[in-house]
């Protein structure tokens, strides 16, 4: 709390000495947020027309929270609503909206993650990572938060977060570089150029970086090749192809139990050096989208795409293989009717989805160094995984001030296995083959208020559904191979209220309330023979009450003020009997039920970002990371030692922008945890106990952009 103050109060006199100043009238100018032009909603929208609790951050938002440019936690720290937990400091990291997802191992469950138009997301609603994005090359992303089931389907049961990434239209060639290092070895660099000719804009970039880690056994390293272009094939049809390389591998440390934290925090878990557990992805994909106006009041947008993904990881028992193909796409029309000067005004849109996934996957006997037993398959089967989506929206103006959206949507989704090792009878009798099939209609109704060209008040009320996802399914703890056939889909529906306003140029402010009720969640577990694998169970249901708060405040010409606050209240109800722990010590009896809080959430998060600019080109901030405890699984059981208590990391960092000859440059420094905090970066249950991943101390970067 001392630390707390004491920040507060270097805040504060720091705006005093700004106000002190004797200033010329700011005429700096800047686009009112309210009036940013959005496209998740698969509506072209004004912010403000949206009834959708709704965040944009462009990359002069995310620049200066950004010291290595490598994963979303940096790149959407002020953007309340999310938890991201980045468990090894690198690109790995799991997300959740609104505690949707929030047990996953990794990745984004119920989120429908898009880059360029094109989804990240599988038929299962599951996006395993954010590898394909190059957080330097991003222009803006657009956060919907809340169900967004009726226009994603499962995919978009927790929000949509919709990225896009820079382009050059209307530029001869050129393009920007940037370099940083810092603590634990850690390097990036980065090289795109593009320009336009004629009636093409292109845009190409390529980076690597590596880092040794934090800890013992956290290696990474990382490669990115992305290219887009737009062609405008005439004037009312054009184009925008994209295609991109990643590869990514990380060693995985593994989480430590209380007395492993307390001897060395930076060690790794004993299993995890030994049998070399590591995680590594290679992906190659391309896609188009397009936007056909067959008249100004008829347009048509289409995207069609595919993706090939080898994943191999490595655990104690088992060195998993895996190959993803997966092919998609979609098509929307939409009628526009009225006149600029009508005072009814509507828009209707029709469109379907259809995503497949097809897996071949194996696993041989870990016998050391994740060196395999390629004799002995302890699985070997085929997944093939389709999903069909139907939806509709429907938005209506009523005069400038009031407009309603109302949208619906059916989803089919398949999932069957076949089991290759079944015609082994002797090592392998029992077959495995199986399918499991979820279908749901889900529906949404928003209202937005105008009272002035500054002002939003909004209110909707949705549904949505969270299937499954292959990874879950696949997990099964009754056998090595086939499916959890013990999993149901989650359900959910619930509402929100909130306003979005900007008072002259100088101060925004985004604030929402919202009230979720969801049936079978999903909970992770572990069992005692497999002990670092992770399974997955429908725990009940829950009642989740939140706010969020995002404010911009810009009182002077050289000062800006960032905040960004969320409340979760997140508990159990509806639970007849108790749902027991699985835990080792069969004495250690805990259990989910009644009124505990669901894990990993957090009530409190608070981030906080301070910019000073004594002269135009030097940029000069503080900031704040904040959390309150949380629980490791839904029993509530708080550990002897406290490790889940909350914390306060401070940042500082500092830019300056100067010309060499005629190009542009930045060089940057960046400071995280400056006090060197010690804190647990992420938790998760154990049978035998609770497993830690301790955060990094401090550490520091440095950078150079170029442009040219």
């Amino acid at each position: 709390m001392k630390i707390l103050a004491i920040f507060i109060a270097i805040h504060l006199l720091l705006i005093q000495s700004v106000f002190s100043q004797k200033l010329k009238e700011d005429t700096m100018h800047y686009d009112l947020p309210t009036e940013i032009l959005i496209t998740a909603p698969r509506l072209n929208l004004q912010l403000r027309e949206n009834p959708v609790a709704t965040s944009v951050v462009t990359f002069n938002n995310m620049e200066n929270t950004m010291p290595k440019t490598i994963s979303v936690d940096e790149a959407l720290k002020l953007v309340p609503g999310l938890k991201i937990d980045n468990q090894w400091n690198g690109e790995n990291v799991h997300l959740s909206i609104r505690g949707e997802g929030i047990l996953s191992e990794r990745g984004i469950r119920g989120t429908e993650v898009l880059l360029d138009g094109i989804p990240l997301t599988d038929p299962g609603g599951f996006a395993p990572d954010f590898y394909d994005v190059d957080w330097e090359s991003v222009s803006r992303v657009e956060i919907l938060r809340g169900p967004s089931g009726s226009i994603y389907g499962g995919n978009g049961s927790a929000g949509v977060i919709n990225i896009m990434t820079q382009d050059y239209t209307g530029t001869p060639l050129t393009g920007n570089a940037f370099l940083s290092y810092g603590s634990h070895n850690f390097w990036k660099g980065f090289g795109q150029f593009g320009g336009e000719v004629k009636n093409v804009n292109y845009r190409v970039s390529l980076s690597r970086m590596a880092s040794d880690g934090y800890r013992q056994h956290t290696n990474y390293w990382a490669n990115n090749i992305y290219g887009k272009a737009t062609i405008k094939v005439s004037s009312n049809f054009q184009i925008s192809p994209v295609i991109g390389y990643t590869e990514f591998h990380n060693d995985n440390p593994e989480g430590l139990d209380t007395n492993l934290y307390k001897q060395d925090p930076t060690q790794s878990n004993p299993d995890a050096a030994t049998f070399n557990e590591f995680q590594q992805t290679q992906r190659f994909f391309a896609g188009l989208t397009g936007q056909l106006n067959i008249t100004p009041q008829h347009q048509i947008n289409f995207n069609a795409y595919g993706r090939r993904t080898i994943y191999t990881e490595a655990f104690p028992d088992q060195v998993s293989h895996s190959t993803f193909v997966n092919p998609g796409g979609s098509v929307q029309y939409t009628f526009s009717a009225g006149k600029p000067k009508s005072k009814i005004k509507n828009k209707f849109s029709i469109g379907g989805d259809y995503q497949s996934q097809n897996i071949d996957q194996y696993a041989h006997p870990n016998l050391g160094a994740a060196v395999e037993d390629y004799t002995t398959f302890l699985s070997k089967e085929t997944i093939s995984q389709k999903s069909y989506g139907g939806f509709v929206l429907d938005r209506i103006e009523f005069g400038p001030k009031w407009s309603v959206m109302v949208s619906a949507r059916y989803d089919q989704i398949n999932n069957n296995l076949g089991d290759s090792l079944a015609i082994d009878s002797i090592n392998h009798p029992i077959n495995l083959s199986g399918s499991k099939n979820y279908n749901k209609a889900t529906g949404k109704i928003g209202i937005t208020f105008l009272p002035n060209k500054n002002l939003s008040i909004f209110a909707n009320f949705g549904t949505g559904f969270l299937p499954p996802s292959i990874n879950e399914l696949g997990s099964n703890p009754d056998a090595f191979g086939g499916f959890n056939q013990h999993l149901v889909p989650a359900t959910s529906s619930g509402g929100e209220v909130g306003f979005r306003d900007a008072y002259k140029d100088k101060l925004y402010v985004d604030l929402t309330g919202f009230y979720l009720m969801t049936t079978n969640d999903f909970d992770r577990f572990r069992v005692p023979d497999r002990p670092l694998e992770t399974f997955y169970n429908n725990a009940g249901s829950s009642r989740r009450i939140g706010a969020e708060l995002y404010t911009s405040w810009k009182p002077v010409k050289i000062l800006k003020i960032q905040v960004a606050y969320t409340y979760s209240n997140f508990k159990y109800t509806n639970i007849s009997t108790p749902i027991q722990v699985q835990m080792t010590d069969t004495t250690d009896v805990r259990l989910i039920q009644n009124g505990n809080y669901l894990p990993n959430s957090p009530q409190h998060q608070l981030m906080t970002d301070i910019e000073f600019y004594p002269v135009p080109a030097l940029t000069i901030g503080i900031g704040s990371e904040t959390y309150s405890k949380w629980y490791v699984d839904g029993s509530d059981y708080v550990d002897p030692l406290g490790l889940t208590n909350g914390y306060t990391l401070f940042n500082a960092k500092a830019s300056y922008k100067f010309k060499i000859a005629k190009t542009n440059a930045e060089i940057s420094f960046y400071a995280k945890n400056v006090l060197g905090k010690k804190y647990i970066a992420f938790s998760e249950p154990d049978p035998d106990g609770f497993s830690y991943h301790p955060g990094p101390v401090a550490e520091f970067f440095g950078s150079l952009r170029v442009g040219f």
